[in-house]
């Protein structure tokens, strides 16, 4: 694959990134990314941007370095209907919303509640990706959850940083494979998530491919080398 594309990054604005947003857009032009997504944490993660800073995201440059950068938030899911932080009236601002749990910010109940928080964060319509749904923050049954997508246009990401031994998500390999071959099943495209927090991580989705060779995941379901067609999918 050609990877031109990294829509889920964080910069120094989320409290515990480490690049900020010009180190970010050089290091992706570096790579010859031609799309890089900043999406900072909504504001329910401690030390995170104060809200005002999505009201002022039209001042950046949506072109620098050559690279298109797409503005936006990770948004938290905080409930089992659900429900995220921010508002519409925030969404609307953005280039992107993606959304995912987050230990800090969620109560994990049962495996449905758990199910039922995800999907009813893909039914919302500014929602384009769910962040990480295999990394083992609650108890999920995916099957619903790939059908919802599908029937939403939403996209699962499969996150790079959930991979890595050092974060002791013992449960991510098992549950990404299983939504590869959910993914696989029903033809749902998906998007690799390096969820970079500091510049040199952009587009590293090293600990991916084995999974992808694992699961013999069709490569014209991934978006990561098709801008055009990412782009068209994220607009239904």
């Amino acid at each position: 694959m050609n990877i031109v594309l990294d829509i889920h990054t964080h910069t120094l604005a989320s409290g515990h990134a480490f690049s900020s947003l010009q180190e970010m857009a050089q290091t992706a032009a570096n790579k010859g990314i031609q799309l890089l997504g900043i999406t900072e944490h909504g504001p329910n993660i401690p030390g995170t941007c104060d809200p005002i800073y999505f009201r002022n995201i039209w001042t950046i440059p949506r072109q620098m370095y050559g690279v298109e950068l797409m503005l936006g938030s990770e948004l938290n899911i905080l409930d089992y209907e659900g429900h995220v932080d921010l508002n519409e009236d925030y969404w609307k601002r953005m280039d992107i919303c993606i959304a995912g749990l987050h230990s800090l910010c969620y109560n994990p109940g049962t495996v449905e509640q758990n199910t039922s928080a995800v999907i009813g964060a893909i039914r919302n319509p500014y929602v384009k990706i769910i962040t990480h749904p295999g990394d083992g923050t609650a108890e999920l049954n995916y099957e619903p959850i790939v059908l919802a997508a599908k029937e939403h246009h939403t996209l699962l990401e499969i996150n790079n940083s959930s991979l890595e031994p050092y974060r002791d998500k013992v449960a991510a390999p098992d549950n990404f494979r299983e939504i590869l071959q959910l993914c696989k099943k029903y033809e749902q495209p998906v998007i690799l998530g390096s969820d970079a927090h500091i510049s040199f991580a952009i587009a590293n989705y090293e600990l991916i491919y084995p999974l992808l060779t694992d699961t013999e995941f069709p490569e014209a379901l991934i978006l990561n080398d098709k801008l055009e067609v990412f782009k068209a999918y994220i607009a239904q």
